[in-house]
């Protein structure tokens, strides 16, 4: 069977939902934000298959196995991984071109964006860290954050940082860490002009917009200058990794409060979604002051089909939006809307009252799309028949773009009661509508392919089991689950060389164990390890989704085990090799450290082993005393290990 290119693999992972397709064999009752219901796997009468859509992942108590999407598909249909794939295709209508070699310019296409990812990730560390450490970030950025009313935890939850407001600041940090200018300026980062380059965002505190897998797509970076001349808002440039119309802001924070609550609130601005979201109003998004789009309103059918649109009052951008509600319509949603009191947005109710408040003006405010619509069109026109026929001719316009036949009937009565006309010259109009359009499509029809370049992946096909003990088993799983759960993270400690060193945690563990050519026994965290070191060659460093559309299927759920931590699906995980991962972000540098001291000592500890059991042998080949000379030197590097970890050696 021919090999499916990587670009298709992740345009079929990203479509599939696992919910919807193990809905096709399992019974799924809602458990939260998870889905629950009884083991396909096995026979049991209490459920302990677990859903979690908000990850797209499943994990069976009962037997153990967990995944993705491909996964289910290869245990409960035994697929090859192949076949998996082309059946998710088929079901999700995508096209699986003919095999070709990539050309040299797509392979280049594929480097380039993960170096753009990888750059974005340093920004955003960068960022950070200058309303952390650095005294002009920390007066004016971390100050209007608090001004705003964001608490510490919000700031540092929605990665919100400063741009300093020297020229090039951050231009020269990024070419110090080697980064390219050429993709400095393609995301937006660094403009170049003539013979200097300076920073976009000077003088900007920054809004980083994550995909739903949360990686750092771009920026939104406002001034904090009163100069009218000067543009409020800064938003990254579209590039090979940022499509503003395919992103909401917030998503990758709420998605799983939609789910749970099966509700989205789409408002305007980055303020908005995290005033809302501070306030205990989780299942928040924002469309970033840009028109709704057909690929946003997608986003949102991936965790629930309703939808609830707030706005502010504004009555040229209210009726702005008839178009995007339509499109909701088209989409198949079910779609209300909210208006606030004069003068009030998101942001503002939501600093100024309590959540109960929040949520009984939410509840009281809502109003359907026909309500709504009609209110605003109907203003003035109310004894005027032509505009009253023309106000009810757009209402069944937009009635006309439900794709479901029952729902559309529903909204015809309604129309016709509020209205007060015949039900039946209601329906007659629909249906002329209907025809019309259908006639149109028919003229039109034609097919249309697209072809996204995505990471090239390099499948791992080695047969690994996760749970080979060898004696430093624990403590290796312990450093692969550092660099998939915190590797792009950036992260500053002091150095010999440099006073403020930064780097991410993929390299520091990675320098760290190549200083002493010191390597990983057990074959799933040696394959892990490799994928790393592979990529990290080529200036890219991977996070969990690369492992999640790999062929291996044992790499993608022990990845699967980890990402379901805080949804108390790994338990007996945790229980079992005693990994704790709470709070570690808190001091990440101490952590992996602490990982790697672990890691190096019980190395250390192996050889001083094996050196006594040749002792213990008596072979008259060996010298002894140079043996109890190499075992003094191998106890002496244990004992600093030991001092650094804090522990007591009891010989």
């Amino acid at each position: 069977m021919s090999k499916i290119p990587p670009h298709i693999v992740d345009e079929i992972m990203q479509t599939a939902l696992v919910e919807e397709v193990i809905g096709d064999f399992v019974q799924l009752k809602r458990a939260g934000s998870n889905l629950k219901g009884l083991s396909p796997f096995t026979d049991e009468r209490t459920p302990s298959f677990v859903v979690s859509p908000a990850k797209q992942i499943f994990k069976c108590f009962s037997t153990g196995i967990g995944g993705t999407v491909v996964t289910f598909l290869m245990e409960k249909e035994h697929f090859t991984y192949p076949e998996a794939l082309r059946w998710l295709a088929d079901k999700y209508g995508i096209n699986i071109p003919a095999p070709r070699e990539q050309t040299k310019e797509e392979l280049e296409q594929i480097s380039e964006k993960e170096s753009l990812f990888v750059i974005n990730d340093f920004a955003n560390q960068h960022f950070q860290n200058n309303i952390r450490t650095n005294p002009e970030g920390k007066a004016i950025g971390l100050s209007y954050f608090l001004e705003r009313g964001f608490t510490q935890d919000t700031i540092v939850q929605f990665q919100l940082g400063y741009c300093l407001d020297v020229s090039d600041d951050f231009t020269k940090a990024a070419l110090k860490k080697g980064y390219k200018l050429q993709y400095l300026t393609k995301v937006g980062l660094t403009k170049q002009k003539e013979d200097y380059t300076f920073d976009f965002y000077r003088g900007r505190v920054l809004f980083p917009i994550h995909s739903i897998s949360g990686r750092v797509l771009g920026f939104g970076g406002r001034t904090l200058k009163n100069d009218k001349k000067v543009a409020k808002y800064y938003n990254s440039p579209e590039s090979p990794i940022y499509n503003k119309s395919e992103i909401l802001y917030g998503l990758y924070f709420s998605k799983g409060a939609i789910i749970k609550y099966d509700e989205c609130l789409l408002c305007e601005g980055y303020t908005d979604v995290i005033s809302m979201f501070q306030s205990g109003i989780e299942n928040v998004v924002s469309s970033s002051g840009t028109s709704l789009t057909r690929e946003q309103i997608r986003l949102v059918k991936r965790y629930t089909k309703n939808l609830t649109i707030l706005y502010d009052g504004d009555a040229a951008g209210i009726k702005a939006s008839f178009r995007g509600i339509d499109l909701i319509l088209e989409e198949g949603l079910n779609v209300q809307v909210v208006l606030f009191p004069d003068g009030e947005d998101p942001d503002s109710f939501a600093k100024n009252h309590a959540l109960s408040e929040i949520k009984e003006m939410i509840s009281l405010k809502k109003q359907d799309f026909i309500s709504f619509k009609a209110g605003v069109l109907i203003d003035g026109s109310e004894n005027d028949p032509i505009q009253r026929s023309k106000l009810i001719r757009e209402v069944v316009q937009s009635v006309a773009l439900i794709p479901d036949q029952i729902t559309r009937s529903v909204y015809v009565q309604e129309i016709a009661k509020k209205f007060e006309i015949d039900e039946k010259t209601i329906s007659n109009e629909l249906i002329k509508l209907l025809r019309t359009r259908l006639t149109k499509e028919q003229g039109t029809r034609g097919f249309q392919s697209s072809e996204v370049q995505t990471p090239q992946k390099q499948i791992v096909q080695e047969e690994v089991d996760p749970n080979k003990q060898t004696p430093t088993f624990e403590y290796e799983l312990d450093l692969i689950r550092l660099m998939l759960l915190f590797g792009t993270r950036q992260i500053s400690f002091p150095k010999e060389t440099d006073e403020n060193h930064t780097t991410s945690v993929i390299e520091l563990i990675y320098d760290e164990l190549t200083e002493d050519d010191l390597k990983f026994e057990n074959p799933l965290c040696k394959v892990i390890f490799e994928e790393f070191e592979r990529n990290l060659n080529n200036q890219i460093l991977l996070s969990t989704s690369y492992f999640k559309n790999l062929e291996n299927q044992k790499v993608v759920s022990f990845v699967s085990h980890l990402e379901s931590n805080d949804i108390e699906l790994s338990y007996n995980w945790v229980d079992k090799y005693n990994i704790v991962t709470k709070s570690e972000g808190d001091d990440l540098y101490k952590s992996v450290m602490n990982s790697i001291y672990n890691f190096k000592y019980h190395k250390v500890d192996e050889v001083i082993f094996n050196i006594k059991s040749r002792i213990k042998s008596g072979d008259p080949d060996e010298d002894m005393l140079e043996l109890l000379a190499e075992q003094m030197s191998w106890e002496k590097i244990k004992k600093s290990f030991s001092d650094k970890l804090g522990r007591i050696i009891i010989k």
